[in-house]
């Protein structure tokens, strides 16, 4: 079937520990419930638009361990290609989560071998022109980059989940179609520490939609110089990890069935409050009708 989404980016097996309060200097906390489960922004935001009936397909490094076989896994029986990823001599990505139960806020702990890193020339480009969409992260910028290059050349928009900031973030903001920032990204960029106002001084660089996260409190999304922004929906919060993955695949799927901006993002924050109500990254993509259930009710 033609293929809808490629995405080019992070996977992890987490280890994810239940706690009774906020992990603190010299606490000794209680586990009170324990799990393995699978995610990583990309992985998690392809998982989202294959449950949303878009064909997608990874592209990035398992490592040959049990960990690297579980994920694969996981993303194949979610309906993700895996047959461009590489497999390096490397234990696979992982990371320990750790979930105050009384609100569902994480703190995660990761690690990743330098021999997973995806060079630029690993990157498959014909499969990237084949498709509607890329999604790149900027866990191998470099190749993210390259990436979406090839996108662009194509005539392929190009989204992104943009957590960290470094020497190469700026080039590679400017590479993407439509940026999808955490929170504090856009002030580290700008200078600015005014989300708003940050947004808008990177419109003098970028003409396309920008998109930022802000957690419990919602996301904001710039179309031209009209701001939309849309609060969380009131849920119980269990677990917020992967919330703003699930995010950007409900973003892409609305994106793709060219809803209005507005629309787009109010979507995109029903499908992250869904993926609260429940534990884990990968395990948390809700379907399009519960998505449905919080924008009617």
């Amino acid at each position: 079937m033609p293929l809808d989404v490629v995405g080019l980016g992070e996977n992890s097996v987490d280890y994810v520990y239940r706690l009774p309060g906020p992990p603190s200097p010299n606490a000794k906390l209680p586990i009170t419930a324990r799990r393995v489960s699978c995610g990583g922004q990309v992985a998690t935001t392809l998982s989202t638009c294959a449950a949303l009936g878009l064909q997608a397909a990874y592209v990035g490094t398992f490592g040959d361990d049990e960990n690297g076989g579980v994920i694969r896994e996981a993303l194949e029986r979610r309906g993700v290609g895996t047959t461009h990823a590489l497999v390096c001599p490397a234990p696979n990505r992982y990371a320990v989560i750790l979930i105050d139960e009384r609100t569902g806020e994480r703190t995660v702990l990761w690690e990743r071998d330098p021999r997973l890193r995806l060079r630029p020339d690993e990157v498959p480009r014909d499969l990237i022109a084949g498709a509607r969409l890329l999604h790149v992260d900027g866990v191998d910028i470099d190749a993210a980059i390259a990436a979406a290059r090839f996108a662009t050349e194509a005539g392929i928009p190009v989204t992104s989940d943009i957590e960290d900031v470094g020497s190469d973030t700026a080039a590679l903001v400017a590479s993407v179609t439509v940026p999808i920032f955490a929170e504090h990204v856009p002030a580290a960029l700008t200078g600015e520490p005014d989300i708003e106002r940050a947004l808008h001084l990177l419109r003098r660089q970028h003409a396309g939609l920008l998109c930022v996260t802000l957690g419990m409190r919602g996301a904001l999304l710039l179309e031209g110089d009209r701001l939309h922004r849309v609060p969380a929906f009131p849920v119980a919060a269990v677990d917020t990890t992967g919330a703003g993955d699930v995010f950007r695949g409900a973003f892409i799927y609305a994106l793709l069935r060219r809803d209005a901006p507005a629309d787009i993002l109010r979507f995109a924050a029903a499908a992250a409050a869904v993926s609260c109500t429940r534990e884990g990254a990968m395990d948390s993509v809700p379907t399009l009708a519960e998505i449905d259930r919080v924008l009617t009710g």
